[in-house]
């Protein structure tokens, strides 16, 4: 918030209250006051004696209350004088300093006007007229990171993220849930998406060692503009989604990688429903043991490679070769076969996300 604000509206109030007005910046320096000779002063003890209450203090003959509420405060306004209605001028400043902060922060706040964009909150047209009051680049390349949070910490989510991405100007950490945080980030043009991941990785790491809180992060695709950064941001939702039902092992998920799980996770499940009635005929599909899937998935996992996924497996080759048999005479596909394989694999995938879904029509 512009010092200059500040000082406008202790000059404005100069004649209504009889006593010298201020505001202290985080650093401890006097930026707006109602004698000006006071500015740049530092009372650096002050915020000493309010880092452990969020009520006034009373200091060297002043009266002291943070401008907001909560522990993440920035400001202070300072009253002369340490009696009881200097207590009630401080607060009253307080409260209409910390509201007035609230409107300027959200009409001028570059996170604020990011939040907006993402959440589909402002129109197009506005989004370019904004952006040049706001001084901000338009055509940087910039993905979206959401952070889902499966734990509640001491710290708030959003604080966590904050401290890791300090840097106000490049990126930007928004609040769209209890839970749920997103992170804007600057990356370097044609950025390839390991590196993207990589960089989530390294957040998900950070926030477990140093916060011992566990999230999972839903990644968006790179975009060069910034009205596009809605489309990632729900590009970051989907991944989550699509992860929760396909990829349950993973914690970070990109969008770009989610293959065919993004198409069946599109698809309504009644067409689901009728894909696996004509796939596996007569239940089959619920006649295979446990052991029959785990060889299935493994025999996947090691691209339909007989000898590899018998080492894998500890078993002898025609152990293995018997139980493809078996999945081929009780569900008529034989897995050897490309084209029978890929009808399984999808059929397998359409049966998760029926688990997880109610019919919809």
């Amino acid at each position: 918030m512009s010092s200059r604000l500040f000082q406008g509206m202790i000059h404005q109030m100069r004649e209504s209250i009889d006593r010298v007005t201020g505001v202290i910046d985080e650093n401890g320096v006097i930026i707006a006051c109602s004698e000006l000779v006071k500015i740049g002063e530092m009372r650096q003890g002050v915020r000493d004696e309010l880092a452990y209450t969020s009520d006034s203090v009373t200091l060297g003959g002043y009266t002291y209350r943070p401008i907001g509420s909560g522990s993440k405060w920035e400001y202070v306004i300072f009253v002369e004088g340490e009696d009881k209605l200097a207590s009630k001028i401080a607060t009253i400043l307080s409260v209409t300093f910390s509201n007035i902060k609230n409107l300027y922060d959200e009409k001028y706040d570059k996170s604020s006007f990011i939040k907006n964009i993402i959440l589909d909150n402002i129109l197009p047209s506005d989004i370019y007229i904004k952006s040049k009051e706001l001084h901000f680049s338009t055509e940087e390349v910039r993905v979206v990171f959401l952070i889902k949070f499966h734990s509640k910490g001491e710290m708030l989510p959003y604080d966590m993220v904050q401290n890791i991405f300090p840097d106000k100007n490049k990126d930007y950490v928004i609040s769209v849930g209890e839970q749920d945080i997103v992170l804007v980030k600057e990356v370097k043009p044609n950025s390839p998406v390991k590196e993207i991941e990589k960089l989530a990785k390294s957040i998900a790491d950070t926030l477990n060692t140093e916060f011992f809180s566990r999230v999972s992060i839903g990644i968006g695709k790179p975009v060069d503009n910034i009205k596009d950064l809605a489309r990632s941001y729900k590009e970051a939702q989907v991944a989550l989604e699509v992860g929760k039902v396909f990829d349950t092992e993973k914690n970070i998920i990109s969008y770009e990688n989610l293959g065919i799980g993004r198409l069946i996770y599109q698809l309504p499940t009644t067409l689901c429903e009728m894909f696996l009635q004509e796939v596996f005929k007569n239940g089959s599909l619920e006649s295979l043991d446990r052991e029959t899937l785990m060889t299935i998935q493994c025999f996947f996992e090691n691209n339909l490679n007989v000898s590899e996924t018998s080492r894998k497996l500890f078993v002898h080759r025609n152990t293995l070769v018997y139980r493809l048999e078996k999945i081929r005479k009780l569900t008529g596909l034989d897995l050897r076969e490309f084209d029978h394989a890929i009808t399984f694999k999808v059929a397998l995938m359409v049966k998760r996300y029926l688990t997880t879904k109610p019919m919809k029509f």
